[in-house]
């Protein structure tokens, strides 16, 4: 038996090639321990973890993700590009993000639309001084790239705007390396940390200080841009965000502190 350091949401943990592979909840797909697991596979475990759904599902959610869906996904650990619930239907990026009215169930997804551009817009609480750009910058880098094994070219920018943090993670389905992780599942297990429900094994959330002085973050919000725009109906438009879907507005409980940190 061995522990899934990077999923807890697993069963049946063996040995196999040197590697600990276990068996994803909800899905039974093997999932590699050593790698992110999938999403997909993730959100099928969260559903089979919480019973009847005990979260509040946002109305008419343009916003926010239609909460939490029982996901279909491929034996790859991808999303099917054609997502249902009972007899309502919709089309859905590699992100499992709806990008399209909801239909009945005789709707056609052709392809699985790839998402490229993810922007997480983080603000942090009122502050004396702003940060040090530079230490952000090198923390937020350096978390992503180790804490959740991203190469570190899909990172193209991390913005400081007092008190706004950007970061924009970028990757066309050519770039992204065989064995590599996906932009969409590093934003999921940033989201989940962010919210204090960290997937890995050991519980542990982001724990980070910059010049040894904490960080507050009132609010996170990802973003997800497509290669493909979405196809909304003009009326759930809000001008402007037609090609952006703003998808996950993450409240951050007042308990959970996100320190960032700097080797100074």
């Amino acid at each position: 038996a061995c522990v899934c350091e990077k999923n807890k949401r697993v069963t049946n943990c063996r040995v196999e090639n040197s590697r600990c592979r276990c068996d994803a909840i909800g899905s039974g797909v093997t999932v590699d321990c050593s790698t992110l697991t999938s999403k997909c596979l993730l959100m099928k475990a969260e559903v089979m973890g919480s019973k009847s759904g005990r979260r509040e599902k946002p109305k008419d959610a343009f916003e926010d993700t239609d909460g939490l869906y029982d996901p279909e996904c491929e034996n790859s650990g991808a999303f099917k590009a054609k997502q249902c619930n009972g007899t309502t239907c919709w089309c859905v990026n590699t992100a499992g993000v709806r990008r399209t009215d909801k239909h009945d169930a005789d709707l056609k997804c052709s392809q699985l639309v790839r998402t490229t551009w993810i922007i997480i817009e983080m603000k942090h609480a009122e502050r004396n001084a702003p940060l040090n750009a530079e230490s952000l910058k090198k923390f937020f880098t350096d978390t992503i790239t180790n804490r959740y094994l991203l190469d570190g070219r899909y990172i193209t920018n991390v913005l400081y705007e007092n008190p706004y943090i950007t970061i924009d993670l970028k990757q066309n389905s050519s770039d992204k390396l065989f064995g590599g992780v996906d932009i969409a599942d590093v934003a999921y297990y940033f989201e989940k940390d962010v919210k204090g429900q960290s997937i890995f094994h050991n519980n542990a959330g982001l724990n980070v200080s910059v010049d040894n002085e904490e960080v507050k973050l009132e609010k996170t919000v990802v973003y997800y841009v497509d290669e493909i725009a979405p196809e909304f109906s003009m009326k759930s438009l809000t001008p402007g965000l037609i090609a952006v879907i703003v998808v996950v507005v993450i409240a951050i409980v007042a308990a959970i502190v996100v320190l960032v940190s700097s080797n100074k």
